[in-house]
């Protein structure tokens, strides 16, 4: 795999996803081990992008709102704000990766069946080569399934049909 034109997309890891009540699937875990996949990038001089969902639960520069102050975000990463599932519907996005030359995009974050899922079939639909490290989503347990359940059901969707895994 060619990782001269790649960036790292980091969907909604933020605050507000999870409560008291509710808590993300081995969010510490993922949250690491996204930070070392930063670490990668910032070494490489790569594009970070992270996406912030924004709606009546996420209200911008709410607390819920903001990333996980664990991550290993910084002021020259870029940001977008989206309002729905998929990362590409009426943000700037495309733009912003057509400006930056990416044509490939490593793909992580919340949730798994939500927007990171959504966000990788239009992503691959638009002809962006797509991959991932293993386990580097993370949901909420629901009504029917657990989170682990939910994304090894997707990631087994996922792959060689919409993105490829790697191991490091």
């Amino acid at each position: 795999m060619s990782w001269k034109k790649k960036a790292l997309l980091i969907i909604d890891l933020q605050v507000g996803l999870e409560s008291a009540e509710k808590k993300l699937f081995q969010l510490e875990r993922v949250l690491n081990e996204v930070n070392d996949r930063i670490a990668v990038y910032r070494k490489e001089n790569r594009p970070i992008i992270f996406i912030q969902h924004e709606d009546e639960e996420l209200m911008p520069g709410s607390h819920a709102w903001h990333l996980f102050p664990e991550l290993h975000a910084e002021e020259k990463d870029y940001y977008i704000s989206k309002t729905h599932a998929n990362s590409f519907f009426h943000t700037n996005l495309t733009s912003l990766l057509e400006t930056l030359g990416v044509t490939q995009l490593e793909i992580c974050g919340a949730q798994t069946e939500y927007c990171v899922d959504t966000t990788i079939r239009m992503a691959h639909g638009l002809g962006y080569n797509c991959f991932m490290k293993k386990g580097l989503t993370t949901t909420l347990n629901n009504s029917r399934l657990t989170a682990s359940e939910i994304i090894q059901h997707h990631e087994a969707i996922w792959n060689l049909r919409f993105l490829t895994f790697f191991s490091e």
